[in-house]
């Protein structure tokens, strides 16, 4: 299977994206992971990345695209993989389109993580809590919200025009999402 998760910040797209991993026996590729572990070998792409991490900015596509397409070439991704964090951008979209095609496969499905926004809100001021993120205001939440439906609103668009775009109510127990997760992905065919 190809994957991308998607879904606001808060709703569980990291803890859904392990489960899906495991069943599917394919990487859970998040790109922050990709990023901090590109930064800590001190890959040329990591210490390009790091500049502008450093300096508080946007990765350029180009370092990120990179990034993806060698991290998808790796022997562990062959049978497939699922993506969290990537595409961000319309260009993405067609560098990742580019990406796969050259496999000789397709993106079998994006899974949309839906959560009411005032619970996410709700579930990131505890875990703001917990974890001592001090940062982590309701205002910067609600921000960070605002963002995410600018920006991946669109992407959601060309993904459902494909009719590849699986929602799943991403409210209630972890348990209860993963099953919902699994009941609409394992009645798709891969590619």
């Amino acid at each position: 299977m190809r994957l991308i998760i998607m879904g606001p910040p808060g709703a569980g797209k990291g803890t859904q994206a392990k489960f899906i991993a495991e069943h599917f026996k394919i990487p859970a590729i998040s790109t922050g992971d990709i990023f901090r572990a590109n930064v800590s070998e001190g890959t040329e792409l990591g210490l390009e990345a790091k500049r502008f991490m450093d300096a508080g900015e946007y990765v350029p596509d180009e370092v990120t695209n990179l990034m993806v397409r060698n991290r998808i070439d790796e022997p562990d991704a062959v049978n497939g993989f699922l993506l969290d964090g990537y595409p961000r951008t319309l260009a993405q979209v067609e560098e990742l389109d580019g990406m796969i095609r050259f496999t000789g496969h397709q993106l079998d499905a994006v899974v949309c993580l839906t959560v009411d926004q005032e619970e996410i809100v709700g579930r990131l001021l505890q875990r703001a809590q917990v974890e001592g993120r001090a940062d982590d205001t309701e205002d910067v939440i609600r921000r960070r919200q605002e963002i995410y439906l600018e920006q991946t609103e669109p992407l959601i668009d060309v993904y459902s025009k494909r009719g590849i775009v699986v929602e799943v109510d991403g409210m209630g127990d972890v348990d209860d999402v993963t099953q919902r997760v699994f009941a609409a992905l394992d009645v798709l065919p891969e590619s």
